[in-house]
């Protein structure tokens, strides 16, 4: 029986497990959170009862987190595109490229975010300065990273360039990667130039006037 995904088009870490199921080719069930799907959120809610997504149940189990479901997609529907290298340092490098982006670009853009979603009262004017810095920060090391490297890990695709592609597609958003990373925003490029993040995109698109700060005219 085919994997079920229970994700949202315009949700980050959805985008980033959508990625590595299209760079794959492989076959899923596709159960969006929302009015074109009423049941998948009582079912998501039986699997996982914080409700977070995205959840992927495949041989009769749930599993949780971007990270580890991608994990398990390489381990138990592996394909083509090796998102978890063989080489055991080249997948410590891809798993540690992968906690930089979730950690130090998505968590703080996703900050950023929150603060728009709050009443004016409730606003958290020094939190949002920490974000932008922790931003500036990471993206200050990624675009000495990424200055030497096609993909976040190295020369191949992989489950880091997985979680660069959403963490990156927001953040440019919210916080821009100004020409100060000019490697870095090359980097933003190219992901958005491969078909899987592509689609991604398109998937999203739709969705845009959820985006809480307001969507850019752009990508």
């Amino acid at each position: 029986m085919k994997p079920s995904l229970f994700a949202h088009p315009f949700a980050s870490y959805c985008w980033k497990v959508l990625i590595a199921l299209y760079e794959n080719g492989t076959d899923f069930t596709y159960r969006k959170i929302g009015p074109e799907d009423p049941g998948a959120m009582a079912e998501l809610e039986a699997l996982w009862p914080l409700k977070k997504f995205p959840v992927l149940f495949d041989e009769n189990r749930a599993y949780l987190e971007s990270s580890i479901i991608i994990e398990h997609l390489a381990r138990r529907h592996p394909g083509p595109v090796q998102l978890i290298p063989s080489d055991p340092d080249a997948a410590l490098e891809a798993r540690m490229m992968d906690r930089c982006f979730d950690n130090y670009v998505m968590t703080p853009m996703q900050r950023i975010v929150a603060d728009f979603i709050r009443a004016t009262g409730d606003r958290d004017p020094l939190g949002v300065r920490e974000a932008r810095s922790m931003l500036d920060a990471a993206y200050g090391w990624l675009n000495g990273v990424m200055a030497k490297r096609i993909w976040a890990g190295g020369e191949n695709f992989t489950l880091a360039d997985c979680a660069a592609a959403p963490s990156l597609f927001y953040s440019d958003w919210v916080h821009e990667i100004s020409g100060q990373f000019p490697a870095l925003r090359t980097y933003r490029e190219r992901l958005l130039s491969r078909p899987s993040v592509a689609r991604a995109v398109e998937e999203a698109r739709p969705y845009r006037n959820l985006f809480p700060p307001g969507a850019p005219n752009r990508d």
